[in-house]
């Protein structure tokens, strides 16, 4: 492939693109109806049940059957991240690092395919699907960067100016423990994989609990993550409904911290809990679009404007 994917690519997307989205497409296809399982421990888990989903561009294809977790799931995943924690927060940065890349590696090799499931899936059009899917692999590529160039966030601040005494200061970034994501449907891919890629650089252990409207893109990066042998216990992968894996997650006392995007309802909540207890725990919200939009006078007039351009 001659050309990188981004988003801009889109603009004025190559005949090769195409042809290899078509050939993924055709393989995705074939492969529908089939039953899913959850990740934990570093170990595929077959679940008690499951949830049949079909494509919202043609209701009469099933795309699959997919996990529905137990309490005694989460807590399994919870737990195994809680104990790889040590070892991991202990790797060192650049091994860190370059496992994080190889996942990466892995999301570019599978680029087409991952998208061709994930348009199914959403409903997305082909060009936004590889878009998504390339930006994710670029978090993870980024952020082990990002994170060794800066040499770990750990830097000397100028010692106290006490007479006749040494003292030496640094500000040094340390993880939390077992991070917990909740992922949305609209891009459940790059709002997935991005937030697992910072907690995992920065030594947290992850839980991903996928939108329950979008189980096969969490599941395809858990397979990435597999792939590229992250340790046991690491990353685990959960799907089911918020009222079960979400609040098991929110209320366990192993949950570090969360990032959440999705809904002001959902995110309050999540944000109002981790705030209470015996102390804050770290919450990153992403809750719905706070763009304004102003209706002018004249906007029907601008809006012909520039379709003519």
């Amino acid at each position: 492939m001659n050309f990188k994917l981004t988003y801009a690519t889109m603009f004025d997307s190559p005949a090769e693109m195409h042809t290899r989205f078509d050939a993924a497409l055709a393989e995705v296809n074939r492969s529908l109806g089939a039953k899913h399982s959850l990740y934990v421990n570093g170990e595929d888990r077959a679940a008690a049940s499951h949830d049949m989903r079909w494509t919202p561009i043609d209701q009469r294809r099933v795309l699959g059957e997919f996990p529905l977790a137990t309490v005694a799931d989460t807590n399994d995943a919870m737990a195994a991240a809680q104990a790889a924690f040590p070892s991991w927060r202990a790797t060192p940065m650049a091994e860190r690092a370059r496992l994080l890349k190889g996942v990466a590696t892995l999301i570019e090799e599978r680029v087409y395919h991952i998208a061709a499931a994930m348009s199914l899936e959403v409903g997305k059009n082909r060009m936004e699907a590889l878009g998504e899917v390339q930006e994710t692999a670029d978090f993870f590529n980024l952020y082990a960067d990002d994170y060794v160039q800066q040499n770990g966030f750990d830097r000397p601040l100028p010692d106290d100016p006490l007479p006749g005494f040494r003292s030496r200061n640094r500000s040094v970034m340390k993880p939390y423990g077992v991070w917990v994501v909740i992922a949305p449907y609209n891009f459940p891919f790059a709002l997935a994989g991005g937030p697992v890629a910072a907690a995992l650089i920065t030594g947290n252990t992850v839980v991903l609990k996928t939108a329950s409207d979008t189980p096969w893109s969490g599941r395809l990066l858990a397979d990435c993550l597999r792939d590229a042998w992250i340790p046991r216990g690491v990353f685990n992968y959960l799907n089911g409904s918020g009222k079960v894996v979400g609040e098991t997650l929110l209320k366990h006392r192993n949950t570090a911290g969360i990032t959440f995007t999705g809904s002001v309802d959902v995110g309050m909540h999540i944000y109002r809990s981790m705030a209470n207890g015996l102390y804050p725990r770290p919450c990153i919200a992403e809750m719905g679009g706070k763009n304004a939009c102003i209706r002018l006078k004249r906007a029907k007039m601008l809006r012909g404007i520039a379709n003519l351009r």
